[in-house]
């Protein structure tokens, strides 16, 4: 063993095990029968990294939110290619992307019947366009899985004022969505703007049950998955699968509350940018920003939707398409080269057999989750007894930043959780990667763009 990390390694804010830095986490849900993921969860959950498309009237008009006026003829991109979108997106790693279809103020980039305001009163190729259609085409050429964003919040539509008239035209939305465009992987539903507002979530429900049964559905309504509960893409320890109340917006203190305890996994959404559509002036966070992002949301057992905003030319801004290429590179760096170890269970510990003497300075940990989320904490300890990291849930992944590099044949995992099974684990040698940021300087704002 060359050496061990510090005593209080787990203390520091650079640590993902730590939780001072950290968002306050759900409070723990006691039951005796742990609820369990479906298969369509599990597979949302082990895919872990997406890509967010903020795109729309707001990216010409220099707006986070605008207010549904502005003119459709404003849309118009010069050089739009939404291959280059999800090519980015498959370089970068990521699974799947979602695509703003339609943002709080109305705009509809794809052609639909419903209203006037979308692609088809732009100039983009004549009114001839559909943005929707490019980048669902764009995924199946890269093998990626598309999501779709509906903001259900409309500022423009004239019926967003009568509740029943609006439910039906929000539908009809909804239903060309998951129609025409293939299979969703993702159907996201913004609760921003809407808080105090009921919406016709059991016809949501039912047309998404009818249309695309194994999108994950985002937050609201019938939802499968949850809002991690701020814009910067931090989870925190413990991250726990199952709860009864979800954050819905960044900006008051609503909460969701589901009645009794649903298995809703968390996913982190947080901009390359500042902003989540693309602004001039605006530049990307850094590498060592990103990659902390990445620990406190991956590493930490929850989702990760990285929004990569299209310029007004329709393309990745090249300092942001630079920023993403150093950020998969660093990755690839850190975690591309993983070491497996050998896992033997006797009771709660389990031993993780290395196979000979390796050098390392992060530990990664799966459960099994096929019977629900049941580690409730974890340590690691070298064979001596040395403790490495220690922590609260692993979940669907587990990821330990060791303070130092430790030289060792074999790991011993401790669990607590009744019925708590490890199932499977390795190590990574970064020596020399880029690490990430000890403090995430900067935070979202928690006021309206509209304020």
């Amino acid at each position: 063993m060359a050496s061990t990390p510090r005593d209080d390694a787990q203390t520091t804010p650079e640590n993902t095990t730590a939780t001072t830095a950290l968002p306050a986490a759900q409070p723990p849900q006691t039951q005796q029968v742990p609820l369990v993921p479906t298969a369509a969860q599990l597979t949302w959950q082990r895919d872990g990294l997406g890509v967010f498309f903020h795109v729309g009237v707001n990216t010409f008009a220099g707006k986070e939110w605008s207010d549904g006026t502005l003119a459709p003829e404003s849309f118009d991109p010069s050089e739009l290619d939404a291959d280059e979108w999800v090519r980015t997106a498959h370089e970068l790693g990521a699974k799947y992307v979602v695509l703003t279809a339609k943002h709080h103020d109305g705009f509809c980039l794809w052609p639909t019947a419903t209203t006037d305001y979308s692609v088809a009163s732009s100039p983009w190729k004549d009114g001839n366009g559909d943005v929707v259609r490019e980048v669902a085409d764009a995924c199946t050429r890269y093998g990626m899985k598309l999501g779709l964003y509906a903001s259900p919040w409309d500022r423009n539509a004239p019926q967003y004022e009568d509740a029943a008239v609006y439910d039906e035209f929000y539908l009809a939305q909804l239903r060309e969505l998951c129609t025409n465009y293939g299979q969703l992987f993702e159907l996201w539903f913004d609760g921003a703007g809407s808080a105090g507002r009921e919406y016709d979530w059991d016809a949501v429900g039912a047309l998404a049950a009818e249309l695309q049964p194994q999108a994950m559905i985002f937050n609201m309504g019938p939802a499968t998955i949850r809002w991690v509960g701020n814009e910067d893409g931090l989870a925190a320890d413990p991250v726990e699968y199952v709860t009864t109340s979800t954050d819905l917006n960044n900006y008051d203190e609503d909460v969701v509350e589901t009645g009794e305890p649903v298995y809703l996994p968390p996913e982190c959404d947080v901009s390359l940018r500042k902003g989540w559509f693309w602004q001039p002036g605006e530049e990307p966070k850094s590498l060592s920003h990103l990659l902390a992002v990445h620990d406190r949301s991956i590493g930490l057992g929850a989702n990760l939707l990285l929004n990569i905003p299209p310029d007004r030319r329709g393309r990745i801004d090249p300092a942001d398409a630079a920023r993403v290429r150093e950020f998969a590179e660093a990755l690839e760096q850190r975690f591309g080269c993983p070491h497996p170890g050998t896992l033997t269970a006797d009771g709660s510990t389990v031993r993780i057999d290395l196979g000979a003497e390796t050098n390392f300075d992060h530990v990664e940990l799966v459960e099994r989750l096929e019977e629900g989320q049941r580690v409730t904490g974890h340590r690691i300890l070298l064979e001596d007894g040395t403790v490495l990291a220690s922590g609260a849930t692993i979940g669907v992944r587990r990821i330990h930043r060791l303070e130092q590099a430790v030289r060792a044949s074999a790991l011993v995992v401790e669990l607590s959780g009744q019925g708590a099974v490890l199932e499977a684990a390795s190590v990574h040698d970064a020596t020399g990667a880029p690490v990430p940021d000890s403090t995430i300087a900067y935070r979202a704002t928690t006021l309206r763009p509209d304020s």
